[in-house]
């Protein structure tokens, strides 16, 4: 097939979305199969335009709003993140992303020689560069809890992570949903076992928010940071931190400014000029999340990528990381040993989306070839199916083995 722009695809009766109605309300490129919501996120036209109104103001008198009205306009934001996944409006700040806040805390953590971090092997890798970067300026070490590569139970997660706690960890870092593998880890039990051994743990929620259901303060952790700009229709750069009151003392940005001396909440609202508009869209994000059905808009998609996963499984021969029970509205499923040539895997995913005009993630993890699909309002199940066909030929067109 010739190679086009991916913006040059036409619509056809197997689009995106199905429903027009509902794609429109979108500024996605019709034509294409977007199937990568868990990375960035879309944007709806009604939050757009609101980021757009609130630039709009700023640059009336950018002095004025920044000196005056944006401390308390973020103080008001963070009071709709408190009524939206619980907690008080104190314990909230924003930040760019969940590995930003990540970095936070990772900045304030008091490490000595041979102290150590503990994550999983199902970790974020931009999260685990950062542990043992921190680590590495402090003569710490980080420890991987080797978890199983497909997932069957949440036995398997409690046992490995158990097994790799011990007397010098000083934190354990663990996600609730993880990336490279789409699964949802039984946080509040990990927790409550890091606790019982005096061991304060940060979850890493950065795919939740919209997601799942989420009341970060009864997991139980100590820090809970999540992005809004993936799964809840906010403008990228919306990420959240909630920090246990009796931790807060000791968790600033790992960028200091003005803010510093004041403290938690001052230190993380202000770290400098920036682009504070995806933070004040964030309650225009929430009503949009709940104008698309909320709760019901989140089953519906964990349903929907639960059915397009048993497609691409059927088609390609694939395998899923885990159980139906522990996926959200993603999956990852492997298809393949992953090729001696690193850059495989990102030239199959621009094969697929300049020629089949398909968006899916493509990765190698744990010696094998993943694809992980999202499942989100605009998606039907004719999008896997063509996602599925279109990476039968790519692969083949590659020589490579689904």
């Amino acid at each position: 097939m010739t190679s086009r722009s991916p913006l040059d695809h036409s619509p056809s009766t197997s689009d995106s979305a199905g429903d027009g109605a509902i794609f429109s309300q979108f500024e996605l490129a019709p034509g294409l199969v977007h199937l990568n919501h868990g990375s960035f996120g879309a944007l709806p036209r009604t939050v757009a335009a609101e980021q757009e109104r609130w630039r709009r103001l700023i640059e009336r008198d950018p002095t004025s709003f920044f000196t005056f009205e944006l401390p308390g306009l973020l103080r008001q934001a963070a009071g709709h993140v408190a009524k939206q996944f619980g907690g008080r409006e104190a314990d909230w700040v924003f930040c760019e992303n969940a590995t930003s806040a990540v970095n936070g805390v990772l900045a304030g953590l008091s490490l000595k020689p041979g102290d150590e971090i503990v994550t999983t092997s199902h970790a974020y890798g931009a999260v685990l560069k950062a542990m043992r970067a921190w680590a590495s300026r402090r003569e710490a070490n980080v420890v991987v809890a080797d978890l199983p590569v497909y997932l069957q139970n949440d036995g398997q997660v409690i046992e490995a992570v158990s097994s790799a706690l011990g007397p010098r960890t000083r934190l354990l870092i663990v996600d609730h949903i993880t990336s490279a593998t789409a699964l949802v880890l039984p946080v509040s039990l990990l927790v409550d076992h890091a606790h019982k051994l005096g061991i304060p743990v940060l979850v890493d929620g950065a795919h939740v928010p919209g997601q799942l259901a989420l009341d970060a303060p009864s997991i139980g952790a100590d820090w809970y940071t999540g992005n809004a700009h993936k799964w809840l229709f906010a403008p990228r750069g919306c990420g959240l931190l909630w920090t246990h009151p009796s931790r807060q003392a000791e968790t600033l940005p790992a960028i200091l400014s003005h803010g510093t001396d004041g403290g938690y909440t001052a230190a993380f609202d202000w770290t400098g000029t920036r682009d504070v508009t995806p933070w004040l869209c964030f309650g225009a994000s929430a009503d949009a999340h709940d104008s698309f059905g909320g709760s019901e808009l989140m089953e519906r998609n964990r349903l929907l990528a639960l059915e397009g996963a048993e497609v691409l499984r059927d088609s390609l021969s694939a395998v899923a990381s885990g159980p139906p029970e522990m996926r959200p509205a993603m999956a990852a499923l492997s298809f393949g040993d992953a090729p001696a040539d690193v850059h495989i895997p990102m030239s199959l995913r621009r094969t697929l989306v300049q020629e089949y005009g398909v968006i899916v993630p493509i990765h190698a993890f744990a010696g094998k070839i993943w694809l992980r699909i999202s499942a989100q309002i605009y998606n039907q199940i004719d999008d896997y199916h063509r996602c599925a066909e279109a990476v039968r030929a790519a692969v083949r067109g590659l020589g490579l083995r689904p």
